[in-house]
C-alpha cells in the first residue's frame, strides 16, 4: 500500500466496479443486448444470448463484435441498451466522502459511453468528483483491453502513468495499465458472473502478475489507504 503515497491520478472503470452487481443494473443492460441481438438476427433469446457472449469474450464487447461482424452503428446499439432503469442503483454515500478525500485527478475509463456513465454516475451520487470520461466512442470502437484505449485516455488527460492508479471488475483490462507502470486494483464480487467468468479465462494465475491488489469493496479499499497514513 506504500506505493499509493505517489499516485495523483486515478482512473475507474464504471459498472460493476463504482456500484455493486448486486443492484443488478448490467443485468438489465445484459438483457437489453439480448433483445438487440434476437431483433437483428431474427433469431431466438437463446442463440441471442450465445451470440452475445461469444463477441463479449473475442471482441472485448458485444458491440465491437456486432460492429466487426454486422456492421451495427454503435450510437444505435448504445442508445438501445443503455435505455434502463438506473433507480436500482444505490445512492452511495460512504464511496462519495472517500472519493472527495483522494487527491489529484479522476477519470472514468468506460467501454460505455459518456452518456450512460454520466446518468450513472449521478445516480451514485458522485459525478462531481470526476475531471473526465473516457468512452468507447473516444476509443474509435477498440475497448479495453485493447491498447488504444489506454493510449487515448494517456494522450488526453496527460498523466504520469508511474504516477496513477487503475481500478477494475475484469483482470485482464488492467494488464496493459500495469505495463504503462500504474498500480493496479481488481473489483472482484461473488455476483459479477461475466467478470469472474473472463478472469477464470484469464489463465490459472487470474492476472496475478499484473494485478497488485484485490478487493471486494472499493469503499473499504481506499479507506484502508487513508487509515495507512497514505495520501492524507
Amino acid at each position: 500500500m506504500e506505493r499509493f503515497n505517489q499516485i495523483e491520478t486515478w482512473v475507474f472503470d464504471l459498472d460493476n466496479t463504482l456500484y455493486s452487481p448486486d443492484c443488478k443494473l448490467f443485468d438489465q443492460i445484459d438483457v437489453r443486448m439480448g433483445t438487440f441481438i434476437s431483433e437483428l438476427l431474427d433469431v431466438d433469446r437463446i442463440e441471442a444470448r450465445r451470440i452475445q457472449k461469444d463477441f463479449f469474450f473475442h471482441y472485448g464487447t458485444t458491440l465491437s463484435g456486432l460492429m466487426n461482424e454486422h456492421n451495427v452503428k454503435p450510437a444505435d446499439f448504445l442508445e438501445f441498451v443503455h435505455d434502463i432503469d438506473r433507480s436500482v442503483i444505490p445512492h452511495d454515500e460512504t464511496l462519495n466522502g472517500v472519493l472527495a478525500r483522494l487527491p489529484g485527478k479522476k477519470y472514468i475509463c468506460t467501454n460505455g459511453s459518456v452518456a450512460h456513465a454520466e446518468a450513472t454516475l449521478a445516480e451514485i451520487g458522485i459525478s462531481a468528483h470526476f475531471d473526465d470520461i473516457f468512452d468507447i466512442h473516444a476509443f474509435d470502437y477498440q475497448p479495453k483491453p485493447a491498447r488504444k484505449a489506454y493510449d487515448v485516455m494517456l494522450k488526453q488527460a496527460g498523466f504520469n502513468p508511474e504516477r496513477a492508479a487503475m481500478f477494475e471488475d475484469i483482470a485482464r483490462n488492467l494488464e496493459i495499465p500495469h505495463e504503462l507502470g500504474m498500480a493496479t486494483v481488481l473489483i472482484t464480487s461473488q455476483n459479477n458472473e461475466d467478470g469472474a467468468l473472463i478472469n477464470r479465462l484469464n489463465g490459472d494465475d487470474n492476472g496475478a502478475h499484473y494485478v497488485h491488489h484485490t478487493t471486494d469493496d472499493i469503499s473499504e479499499f481506499l479507506s484502508s489507504i487513508f487509515a495507512q497514513g497514505v495520501n492524507k
